[in-house]
This record gives C-alpha cells, sequence and structure tokens, in this order.
C-alpha cells in the first residue's frame, strides 16, 4: 500500500518538478527574480498537484483491482483478504480527498473523479462533499445534488464486522448538508433529504417528497410527517 501511494504521490508531482526544474533554469543568473517567479509559482503549482493526484489515482485502481466489497459481512479480527483491498482502496482515495478534494468538490471535476474511480454517476451531479467513500458502490442518476458535509457511505462498522452495501440516489435527489445516509439505500426519484437528517440502512424511500429528521420521514402537506 505505501509503495502505490509513494508511486502514485510521485506522479502526480512529476510534472510540477519538471515545471520548477524549467523555471529555475530560466532564471538561474537572477536570484531576485527566481525568487519572485515560484512565489508566484506556488499556488498555481499546488493545482497543478491536484489535478493530477485526481487523475492518477483512478488508473492506481484500475491497475491493482482494489475495491469495496459489495454486499460483504466480513470480521476485522480475520483479516480476509477483501477486507485487506478495502482498506487499501480507502487509503488510496483519501489522499486524493484530502490533497485536491477541498479544492474541487462541487464542481464537475470532483464528480468526474468519482465516476473515475468506480462510481456510477449520471449527468449534472454535484457532490459538495468529502465524506464520500466506497465509490464502486455508489450509483447517482442525472441531477443529484450533495450538500456540504454529508457523510454517504458504502459501509458500516458493527461489532467488529464490516458491513458494506449500495447506495442509489435516483434522478433528482437532493441531499442537504450535513445529513447521514447508511449503507443499501435506495433513495427514488423527486425525493428530497432536508439538512441534518439520517437515513438509516435498508431505508428505501420511494414516494417523491421532501424526507427529514432522524430518522426521516416524509412531510405531509399540511407540514406533519407520515411513515416512510
Amino acid at each position: 500500500m505505501l509503495v502505490t501511494e509513494g508511486v502514485v504521490c510521485g506522479l502526480a508531482v512529476a510534472p510540477v518538478a519538471a515545471a520548477w526544474v524549467g523555471l529555475a533554469s530560466v532564471t538561474s543568473d537572477r536570484p531576485w527574480l527566481r525568487a519572485v517567479v515560484f512565489a508566484a509559482a506556488a499556488l498555481p503549482s499546488y493545482a497543478l498537484f491536484a489535478l493530477a493526484l485526481l487523475a492518477v489515482t483512478p488508473l492506481a485502481i484500475r491497475l491493482t483491482g482494489w475495491r469495496t466489497p459489495p454486499n460483504a459481512a466480513l470480521r476485522v479480527a480475520d483479516v480476509p483478504w477483501p477486507i485487506l483491498d478495502w482498506v487499501r482502496f480507502m487509503a488510496l482515495i483519501h489522499v486524493a480527498r484530502l490533497f485536491a478534494g477541498s479544492l474541487v468538490r462541487g464542481t464537475p471535476v470532483w464528480s468526474l473523479h468519482l465516476r473515475l474511480c468506480g462510481a456510477r454517476i449520471g449527468r449534472r451531479v454535484y457532490v459538495n462533499s468529502l465524506a464520500i467513500s466506497d465509490y464502486n458502490l455508489l450509483e447517482f442518476e442525472d441531477d443529484v445534488v450533495i450538500g456540504a458535509g454529508v457523510h454517504l457511505a458504502g459501509h458500516t462498522v458493527e461489532a467488529g464486522v464490516v458491513k458494506t452495501g449500495t447506495v442509489h440516489l435516483g434522478q433528482g435527489v437532493t441531499v442537504g448538508l450535513d445529513s447521514i445516509v447508511e449503507i443499501d439505500v435506495d433513495i427514488g426519484r423527486g425525493c428530497q433529504v432536508g439538512a441534518m437528517s439520517f437515513v438509516p440502512k435498508h431505508t428505501r424511500l420511494r414516494e417523491p417528497g421532501t424526507y427529514v429528521g432522524v430518522p426521516v420521514s416524509r412531510l405531509t402537506p399540511h407540514g406533519g410527517s407520515a411513515d416512510t
């Protein structure tokens, strides 16, 4: 895992290093100009590194085959190979989230990165959260919007057992900020999850409408709630 991470980060920093070597060569006889150029290039260099990291990480995932196993129940204490591959996968995508995600979250670039890493994402999908994981178990249809701070993952850990399940968001679904969506959840077309709400595992939200609360329930036309 450490070797793979080293290679990924090395490839991502390579274009930045090449650019800085070129700048150093051009300004070799003018130290004051070099200082100014390097200072001005610091932020663009980080942006270049971040974009390269977002591109190299999906390539590493494809080459290694690391994924979150679907519909699994694995004891952590047994340390089976699927657990190890899952840990490696989570570590790999975390590095990209940590160093690049904050720059591009909520943009088409972040959605493209998630898609390249295994998520099934439709058109005009905007994910403004970094608390998203297990990309290969996520399916977002067209026009989905995920707000800031939303925690949405394809795994949970219960009594020392890692359990996994897919998360499907239908067309036009919006998940409000700071909400939690657990595993094996299917939110149908036209459903809206309000801010700071909790969607428990195995939940099926079928009827279009607004769902709020802990756990969520559908708001009625008169402002009350109904069972989901």
